[in-house]
């Protein structure tokens, strides 16, 4: 479990990172209020074919740093500082939400470093709507992660998981999810607020496949569509769940991933 200094605009970070695995790099970038732990079921299905890399971003898991305000840039630093650290020339990169904001940065500011790229849940500029979505958060995460976590099933997941849902399992999918909402979220939420990757989605040069999910409630369709025509050749897929396809359906979104990879 390596971890590997890096300077951010406001400061100095340790990045933790976990490597698994054998063959081509895949560096899997996990979204805001998560960690790299997000990605156990994709690195599970992976790691007979790829040497999976998965960072914690400032603000999550075992990474620290200044303690101030992060951007996207500083994100994409700490990715690219992984992959410098691991030896990597080139990888695979799989971003989820803001993960995917940060992939599709690095693949545009850095396009030999990026081997392929999937998107998911990806939106090339914070829009009004979105932006008072992300406020909502900060006040729910100024009381604690309690109500954060309450919140999150009904944001992040789709009719599949409601139709099967009970009182008592949401209870006690929320009372989870309270543990596992990172102490940084607040920080990252404030990087999802100022995303703007339109000058940097006409130089991405990778392979890239923009996954959106039929049920999201934060990135729209038609913020899907911008994307896939701003990134040169990019495919497009959608899975029938929310925002939150890695966690809601976790082996339809690997196959979806490999599928593409292979």
């Amino acid at each position: 479990m390596p971890t590997v200094p890096v300077t951010l605009a406001g400061g100095d970070a340790a990045v933790h990172y976990d490597v698994d695995g054998t063959g081509p790099a895949l560096l899997l970038l996990h979204g805001t209020a998560a960690s790299r732990e997000q990605w156990g079921p994709l690195t599970a299905l992976a790691r007979d074919r790829f040497t999976v890399l998965a960072p914690d971003f400032s603000g999550s898991g075992l990474t620290t740093d200044h303690g101030g305000p992060v951007d996207v840039a500083d994100l994409a630093a700490e990715a690219l500082a992984v992959l410098d650290d691991a030896g990597v020339a080139a990888a695979h990169v799989v971003g989820h939400s803001l993960g995917a904001v940060v992939a599709a940065h690095l693949a545009g500011t850095h396009p030999d470093r990026v081997r392929s790229a999937v998107l998911h849940a990806a939106w090339p500029v914070t829009d009004v709507r979105q932006d008072a979505e992300f406020r909502y958060w900060l006040e729910l995460l100024a009381d604690g992660p309690a109500a954060f976590a309450r919140m999150l099933p009904l944001m992040a997941f789709g009719p599949r998981y409601w139709a099967t849902a009970t009182t008592a399992g949401n209870e006690q999918l929320v009372t989870d999810l309270t543990k596992l909402v990172q102490p940084g979220t607040d920080r990252q939420t404030e990087a999802d607020r100022h995303v703007d990757l339109r000058r940097v989605l006409g130089l991405i040069t990778a392979p890239t496949l923009v996954l959106g999910s039929a049920h999201d409630r934060i990135v729209t369709a038609g913020q899907q569509r911008d994307l896939v025509a701003a990134i040169p050749g990019a495919r497009a897929a959608t899975i029938d769940a929310g925002h939150g396809a890695p966690a809601e359906l976790p082996d339809e979104f690997a196959r979806l991933v490999l599928d593409f990879l292979a």
